[in-house]
């Protein structure tokens, strides 16, 4: 069996579904809620169309390419080049409390700059 042929009120249904919405609103107000419905349906008819101009206009600014800039392009990453200072072999083990002696810094290799 179809499934929208059970969910569909036939005739007989929608005379039963006016008369009790005759009954409960009264024949006075059913005009009344007519024009509402009527109103409200033309309000979001609007919002509706509002918002799909919206999104018209922004998808269009966003494929339009900005003006006065210019496209990313990557700069090569500078090069840095650093020398350890040589290692010096030492001649004896440290014994408790002896430090390291260092050479003085104008014996030192100088690095380059970055």
């Amino acid at each position: 069996m179809h499934t929208f042929a059970l969910v569909t009120p036939g005739p007989t249904e929608w005379v039963l579904i006016l008369v009790i919405v005759l009954v409960l609103f009264g024949a006075k107000k059913l005009p009344e809620l007519a024009r509402s419905l009527g109103q409200s349906m033309n309000e979001f008819r609007k919002a509706r169309e509002e918002f799909d101009k919206e999104l018209r206009q922004a998808g269009q600014d966003m494929k339009a390419p900005l003006q006065g800039t210019q496209p990313y392009q990557a700069q090569p990453p500078a090069q840095t080049i650093t020398q350890a200072p040589p290692v010096q072999a030492q001649s004896a083990p440290l014994q408790p409390g002896q430090s390291v002696q260092q050479e003085p810094p104008s014996q030192q290799q100088p690095t380059q700059p970055s």
